[in-house]
């Protein structure tokens, strides 16, 4: 597996050519996930986020997941590119690309990469508030409840 599928960035992510990299012509389907900076989080508006990480960790757990999905889902390619840095509201954060020979091994192999992102890898994000800031990204935080749930609930009201 090419590391270059499974990359940490200080500059803005380019959509297309992480699509690039998983097109196959045995691949009846492309899914991408787009993660953005959203502005409002629960009651919280959000000035700017900033993500630091282990560049040669995360990018060597990015591959782990990358690995997995190949095992789990048979014909599967996978690219997932993660920005650091200081990112504006609507600005991409992450891209996840899973090519697949069929639509629905490529939709559960592209929200199981975005699960597992925020559960193994060592990636942290700093969210700046009007009215202060807080670090998140702590992956002992998912024994305490699923990465993810509370957001989804907040989200649903």
């Amino acid at each position: 597996m090419n590391n270059c599928l499974f990359e940490v960035v200080d500059q803005p992510i380019v959509i297309e050519s992480i699509i690039k990299k998983v097109e196959n012509r045995n691949a009846g389907a492309i899914t991408t996930f787009i993660g953005t900076v959203r502005e409002i989080t629960g009651e919280k508006r959000t000035i700017y986020l900033e993500y630091q990480a282990y560049k040669p960790m995360a990018e060597k757990m990015l591959m782990q997941i990358g690995k997995e999905i190949q095992e789990k889902w048979q014909g599967t390619k996978v690219a997932i590119t993660h920005r650091i840095g200081s990112l504006d509201i609507s600005e991409v954060a992450v891209v996840i690309a899973v090519s697949s020979p069929h639509r629905k091994a490529a939709y559960q192999a592209n929200e199981y990469a975005i699960e597992r992102i925020k559960e193994i890898v060592p990636i942290w994000k700093k969210e700046q508030w009007e009215d202060g800031e807080s670090w998140m990204g702590d992956q002992l935080e998912n024994k305490r409840y699923p990465r993810g749930e509370p957001e989804m609930k907040e989200n649903n009201k």
